[in-house]
C-alpha cells in the first residue's frame, strides 16, 4: 500500500505537488499554534475571540514566505543542504514577524510566550515534514521496499573525486552507496559525510560481507600500476569495477554519475604515460603541410587526431577505403567545430586514393607538395596476407616503394614508415613484407639524403582493429566461448594514442635511414589477458577448477604465419635517444639497385601467380624469414585443388 501511494504520488503532476506541500503546511501552522497554547496553559484549548487570530496570522504571515523563499520549487525527494538553509530562513522572518506581533505588541487573551514557542515548532515542523519527504519519496524509502534496482556500492578512494562521487550518487535510484575505502590507514575507521572509511588490506572480503555488487574506483591521479593491484585483489569477487576519467577529465571538479564507466582492460594494459616533448611533436607538423596514408586505420586515425592538435597549415587524409576517409574525415571536422579558433583553421583535404596508384598520387603531391609523410597504409591482418601473399607484397611493398619514391621527388622533408614488430624475424608473410618495406626506405635514404626516412617499429595497439581486444569483448557479451591460438602466446601492447604520439617525436628526431624501437613494455600472455577481461566483466572463468563459471576458453590452435612471440629487435644492441621510450636498432640493408631488382623479380612472380617463387624469393630477400605454414594463397590452393589442410 505504501508502494502503491509513493508510486501515485510521485506521478501526479507538479503542480498538484505544490499544492499538496502548501496544504501540509498550512495543517502545521495550525498544529504548531494548538501545540503552543498546550505548552503554555498545561491543556488543549477551543480558541475563542482574539485567539483566533494567532491561527491566522500563523498561515498569513508563514505561507508568503515560503513561497517568496522557494520553498515550494525544491524537488523534496532530492532536498539538500540548500533546501534546509531555504527553510531556515524563511522560519527566522516569520519568527521575527510572529513575536513582534503576539510577544512584543501583544494581542488580548494571547499569552505573550504564544509568540516565542510557535516560531520554534513551526521550524522544527517544516523542517521535519521536508525530511520525511525526502526519505519517503527518495532513495532511503525505495531501499527499504525494495524500489527500483538499487546496486550497493562501495567507493575507492576518499579524496575529493570519491566524495564528489558520493555527493553525486546520494539521489541515484541506481546506486546505494555502502562507503568507502581507501588506502590511507589513517583514515581507517572514519566517518565522511555519514559513510564509513574501510581499509583496504582485505578488500575481497569485504565485498563479500557486505554484498558489494559494484566497486567504483575514484582515483583519477592514481598510477596504473595501482590500478593493476587494486583490480587484482578485487578481480576474483562478483563485484564489477567501473571507474571515473583521468585528472584531465575532471579538471572542472565535477564528478557525476555519468562519468563512471565499465573499466576495461585499456586502463590495465597501457602503461603510464611519459610526458612527450612539445618541440619534438610540432617541429614536423606544425605550420606544415602533412599527409597520412592510410589515414582511416587505426594508427593512421590516431595519428591524425593528433596531427591536428599540434595545428598543421593543411591536413591530407590519403584512404582508399571511402567509408574509413568519410569516417576520419566528419570526425576531424567535427574537432575543429568544437574548438574553434580563429587564428587556427587547417584545411583537411580527403582524397580517396591507394599508395599503389603512383599517376593519382604524383597529381597529389604535385598539388599540395606535402612537407611531411606518415606512411600508415599497410594490409596488417597476419592470416589474411598469409592467404593473400600477392596483395600484401603490392599493397606493403610496392606501395611503400612508389610512395616513397614520389615523396623523394617531390622534395619531402620527412617520410615516417609505421612499422611492426612482426618484422622482425618474420614468421609470416604480412611481417616479411613490413620488413621488406624497411629494406626499401633503407635503401632510398642511403641513395637520396635530401628526404630524411625513417621507420617506427612497435607491436600491437590496444583496440585497433584485427585486435584481440574487441574480438575477446564481443565474445564475452555472446556468452563465449573466448578463443585462443595458444595458451603460451605472448604479445606486447601499446595504447592508440600513446604510440600515434612516440611515432611523431621518433619521426622529429630522425636524420634518415633510422629503425626506432618503441619501447612496449613488458609481453602479455594471452590466455592471462582473455580471464582479465571475463573476470572485469563480472564472469568467472568455466574450465576443470571452477565447472560452475561463466565463460569458457577454447584454444582453437596457431593460423597460418602466427608464432608465439613476437620481438622488436633484431640486433642485440640498440641505441637509446633523447626520448625515453624510442630506442634505435642497428638493422643490416640491402643497396638500392639490389632491392630495384629484387622488386622487378617479385613483380615478374606475381604477373606468373608463381607462389612458390614468391615464396623463395621472400626468404631469399629476408633471410630471417622463416614460413610456419606451407603454401596457403587461396588462389593457389584452388588451382591446384589443394585444401588449407591438404
Amino acid at each position: 500500500m505504501q508502494i502503491r501511494i509513493t508510486r501515485v504520488f510521485l506521478a501526479l503532476p507538479r503542480a498538484q505537488k505544490r499544492l499538496v506541500a502548501l496544504a501540509a503546511d498550512i495543517a502545521i501552522c495550525l498544529v504548531t499554534v494548538a501545540i503552543a497554547y498546550f505548552l503554555r496553559l498545561n491543556s488543549w484549548i477551543f480558541p475563542q475571540g482574539w485567539q483566533w487570530l494567532s491561527y491566522a496570522a500563523a498561515i498569513v504571515i508563514a505561507i508568503p514566505l515560503f513561497i517568496t523563499f522557494g520553498l515550494y520549487r525544491a524537488i523534496f525527494r532530492y532536498a539538500g543542504w540548500g533546501a534546509l538553509m531555504a527553510v531556515v530562513r524563511a522560519c527566522a522572518v516569520f519568527g521575527i514577524a510572529y513575536m513582534l506581533v503576539f510577544a512584543v505588541i501583544g494581542v488580548p487573551n494571547v499569552p505573550r510566550t504564544i509568540g516565542l514557542i510557535q516560531p520554534v515548532l513551526l521550524f522544527l515542523g517544516v523542517g521535519a515534514s521536508r525530511a520525511m519527504a525526502r526519505y519517503w519519496l527518495g532513495e532511503g524509502f525505495t531501499a527499504l521496499f525494495h524500489v527500483g534496482p538499487h546496486r550497493r556500492v562501495l567507493i575507492y578512494g576518499a579524496g575529493s573525486a570519491g566524495r564528489q562521487l558520493a555527493a553525486a550518487l546520494a539521489n541515484s535510484d541506481e546506486m546505494h552507496v555502502l562507503g568507502f575505502v581507501d588506502d590511507d590507514p589513517t583514515l581507517n575507521g572514519s566517518v565522511l559525510n555519514g559513510l564509513k572509511i574501510y581499509p583496504s588490506n582485505n578488500v575481497s572480503h569485504l565485498i563479500e560481507t557486505l554484498f558489494v555488487d559494484d566497486i567504483l574506483l575514484a582515483l583519477p591521479s592514481a598510477s596504473r600500476r595501482r590500478r593493476t593491484e587494486i583490480v587484482t585483489a578485487i578481480r576474483s569477487t562478483r563485484a564489477t569495477i567501473r571507474t571515473l576519467p583521468g585528472l584531465i577529465d575532471l579538471a572542472q571538479g565535477k564528478v557525476t554519475v555519468n562519468d563512471l564507466r565499465e573499466l576495461d582492460i585499456e586502463d590495465l594494459l597501457g602503461r603510464d604515460p611519459v610526458e612527450p616533448d612539445k618541440l619534438l611533436l610540432g617541429r614536423n607538423i606544425t605550420d606544415k603541410t602533412v599527409l597520412v596514408t592510410g589515414a582511416g586505420g587505426s594508427i593512421g586515425g590516431e595519428l591524425c587526431r593528433q596531427i591536428l592538435i599540434l595545428r598543421p597549415k593543411t591536413l591530407l587524409l590519403l584512404e582508399k577505403s571511402e567509408y574509413s576517409l568519410y569516417a576520419i574525415h566528419q570526425e576531424l571536422e567535427i574537432f575543429l567545430a568544437d574548438h574553434d579558433v580563429e587564428e587556427y583553421q587547417p584545411r583537411i583535404i580527403p582524397l580517396l586514393a591507394s599508395v599503389q596508384d603512383e599517376r593519382r598520387s604524383r597529381e597529389i603531391f604535385r598539388a599540395w607538395k606535402p612537407d611531411t609523410i606518415y606512411h600508415a597504409a599497410a594490409y596488417k591482418h597476419v592470416p589474411l596476407v598469409e592467404h593473400n601473399p600477392s596483395e600484401g607484397i603490392r599493397n606493403n611493398v610496392f606501395g611503400t616503394f612508389a610512395i616513397a619514391r614520389i615523396a623523394q621527388e617531390a622534395g619531402v622533408t620527412n617520410f615516417v614508415l609505421i612499422s611492426t614488430d612482426k618484422a622482425v624475424r618474420p614468421s609470416n608473410v604480412m611481417g616479411t613484407t613490413k620488413r621488406l618495406a624497411e629494406l626499401v626506405l633503407q635503401a632510398i635514404a642511403a641513395e637520396n639524403p635530401a628526404t630524411v626516412f625513417s621507420m617506427v617499429r612497435f607491436g600491437n595497439v590496444l583496440g585497433s582493429s584485427g585486435s584481440v581486444v574487441p574480438l575477446f569483448r564481443k565474445q564475452i557479451k555472446a556468452g563465449g566461448p573466448v578463443t585462443i591460438t595458444h595458451k603460451d602466446v605472448t604479445r606486447y601492447f601499446m595504447s592508440i594514442p600513446e604510440a600515434a604520439q612516440l611515432v611523431i617525436q621518433a619521426g622529429a628526431m630522425a636524420q634518415g635511414g633510422e629503425v626506432f624501437v618503441l619501447d612496449m613494455g613488458d609481453p602479455v600472455r594471452i590466455a592471462d589477458l582473455a580471464q582479465q577481461m571475463i573476470e572485469l566483466s563480472g564472469l568467472s572463468v568455466k574450465d576443470a577448477e571452477n565447472p560452475d563459471g561463466d565463460i569458457e576458453i577454447h584454444v582453437v590452435g596457431l593460423r597460418p604465419g602466427e608464432k608465439l612471440y613476437e620481438e622488436l629487435l633484431i640486433g642485440n644492441a640498440p641505441e637509446t635517444t633523447a626520448h625515453p621510450r624510442i630506442l634505435k636498432a642497428n638493422e643490416e640493408m640491402r643497396p638500392l639497385a639490389q632491392i630495384t631488382q629484387d622488386l622487378a623479380d617479385f613483380e615478374a612472380a606475381i604477373s606468373n601467380n608463381d607462389q612458390q617463387a614468391i615464396r623463395n624469393l621472400l626468404t631469399s630477400v629476408v633471410p630471417d624469414f622463416t614460413p610456419q605454414s606451407d603454401l596457403v594463397d587461396w588462389v593457389y590452393l584452388e588451382q591446384n585443388g589443394l585444401s588449407e589442410a591438404e
